[in-house]
């Protein structure tokens, strides 16, 4: 188990930039190593998660250090009151910004459609895919992920949801052997000062040099 990389911390919140493939806290399986443990054990007390994010993406996750900052926190991302941004690379080219305001399934096997909302910008044009950012509205299971399949624009490394020919192609060429999408930033207001608070997390190496080396090719075919 390795420990937390903090990108925030003050006396109520501690802000820490979550690698791939660690689940933010247990599920039904009574796995060990898990965000909420790695927090709790790096700054010496209880934490408490006030939202999700992908086992397979990174980037910025909060915890509060008191229940009534918890409370607050929640409250502030149930009224959409955070602003979300994430960085996610593509197969497709979307238009330069589309709102997608598509239902997606409560859970991984409910059946019943709850509303979701999600904004698309595109950032830049590589070939056959694009790097886009992507802001949620609302906070539902998977939603990045089935949106941009939504507008046949799947998500690469995305065993669920994308497709397993550019999953593979990325994993063989570019040594990407995980999702590509990577919360970048969390904007809101301090629940407790009332001041503006932005945290941002930087693309590590696992995302960062595949993405070089993608672009790298597009130059080279240009």
């Amino acid at each position: 188990m390795t420990s937390a990389a903090f990108l925030f911390r003050d006396e109520w919140i501690v802000a820490v930039d979550k690698p791939s493939g660690v689940a933010v806290h247990r599920g039904w399986a009574a796995e060990p190593d898990v965000m909420l443990a790695r927090v709790r054990d790096a700054v010496g007390a209880y934490v408490y998660p006030v939202h999700r994010l992908d086992r397979g993406a990174s980037g910025v996750l909060l915890f509060a250090l008191d229940p009534e900052t918890a409370r607050a926190l929640g409250d502030a991302f149930t009224a959409q009151r955070v602003h979300k941004r994430y960085l996610a690379l593509v197969r497709g080219v979307p238009p330069e910004r589309v709102r997608i305001d598509h239902p997606v399934k409560k859970g991984e096997r409910d059946g019943e459609r709850v509303p979701a909302v999600t904004v698309v910008e595109r950032l830049e044009v590589l070939g056959r895919y694009a790097l886009v950012a992507a802001c949620p509205e609302t906070g539902r299971l998977h939603q990045i992920r089935r949106h941009l399949k939504h507008i046949s624009c799947p998500l690469i490394g995305d065993v669920r949801y994308g497709k397993g020919e550019h999953n593979r192609l990325f994993r063989d060429r570019y040594g990407l052997h995980r999702l590509f999408l990577h919360a970048e930033e969390l904007r809101l207001e301090h629940p407790r000062t009332g001041e503006p608070l932005v945290v941002r997390a930087p693309l590590g190496p696992d995302l960062a040099e595949p993405l070089a080396r993608l672009r790298e090719d597009v130059a080279a075919a240009r």
